[in-house]
């Protein structure tokens, strides 16, 4: 599928530059969704096609976060899913927890509930912080506020050489970044922003060490697997990820399985360029040097106000305007939030 062709398939009424907080659905999706929500309302079908859509999301997800499908585990956000990893990592040698400044509270905030001291150190810093009393670096590949990407090759390499584990939100990342999430020990994410899917769909794939210590916290008849366990008294969890899995919430995933079919047949390659390109754009009419994430923030008073009277939508986050450009982002989008600002 070509860039054009996908950018066809979405239908934004106005200029958006707020994919970080939620992204937009291509049409595929949405009319999936209307289907499904159409059967349901009318009572017309069962089930199953709609959970069998959640088992083709994680596959479609498997891929672009380049791990085995068999890895991955599925659920309705990411801090539920944290959880998971924050209690597995008690069965490993105990030590600091390290993460970013402005680091989204949906990967600090479980490990902090389970009573683990999380140490904030500058994003800067983090791989340099790393040494022999470190358990875990927690980070997100994309940061939300700033939009600064992690050097992963840095904090990886400085945990391997002091066996910490590596824990990635891909949630800012995975839809426009390329990542191998074979190299970390734990990735999640949640689908509704640069994956430009409904709220409720999240993932997580767990390396070896992680997984063979995660237990099934939120057990259900979906983390046993196929044919599904409605009634059997004894645990019997499916092999894998799948068992760390939560019941799907069934519409979501329906919105969510055309989108990364979409998304996959573009590329995340392309959209990258695409995406990075637009971004410098607006940092170049803001004065601004150029950089490599599609996220922009800069310090611009009223921002904010004066784009939506232009019928631009962005966000501030931090203090700081906030925006970001996707698949469906146009040149004449930017230009006429610059407009607005200049």
């Amino acid at each position: 599928m070509t860039l054009e062709e996908a950018q066809a398939l979405f239908e934004p009424s106005r200029p958006y530059l707020n994919t970080a907080t939620y992204g937009l659905p291509p049409r595929p999706a949405w009319e999936a969704l209307q289907a499904a929500l159409e059967d349901w309302r009318g009572g017309r079908t069962s089930w199953e096609g709609w959970a069998e859509e959640t088992n083709r999301a994680q596959a479609l997800w498997a891929g672009l976060a380049g791990v085995p499908p068999e890895r991955v585990a599925t659920g309705a956000s990411v801090s539920e899913l944290v959880g998971v990893v924050a209690a597995a990592a008690r069965a490993l040698p105990p030590g600091r927890v390290l993460a970013p400044e402005l680091e989204f509270t949906s990967l600090t905030w479980p490990w902090l509930a389970q009573g683990y001291e999380v140490e904030i150190v500058p994003q800067a810093r983090l791989a340099g912080s790393i040494d022999g009393g470190t358990a875990a670096v927690l980070t997100s590949a994309v940061q939300s506020a700033t939009g600064d990407i992690a050097d992963l090759d840095a904090i990886v390499g400085a945990a391997r050489a002091h066996d910490a584990i590596v824990v990635v939100d891909a949630t800012q990342a995975l839809g426009w970044l390329p990542l191998d999430g074979s190299r970390v020990d734990a990735v999640v994410g949640a689908g509704y922003k640069w994956l430009c899917s409904p709220r409720g769909t999240a993932w997580l794939a767990l390396g070896e060490r992680l997984l063979e210590h995660a237990t099934a916290l939120h057990a259900g008849w979906w983390a046993g697997g196929e044919p599904y366990p409605y009634y059997l008294g004894e645990l019997d969890l499916a092999d894998g990820a799948r068992r760390l899995s939560t019941s799907p919430a069934w519409f979501s995933w329906v919105g969510c399985a055309p989108t990364l079919e979409v998304l996959a047949a573009v590329g995340v390659e392309r959209i990258h360029d695409h995406d990075v390109a637009l971004a410098n754009r607006f940092r170049a009419g803001l004065g601004l040097q150029p950089g490599p994430s599609a996220i922009v923030s800069a310090e611009i008073p009223g921002a904010e106000e004066r784009l939506a009277r232009a019928g631009v939508l962005a966000s501030v986050r931090a203090g700081s305007l906030r925006a970001s450009f996707h698949l469906y982002t146009t040149e004449a989008d930017v230009d006429a939030a610059l407009d607005a600002l200049t």
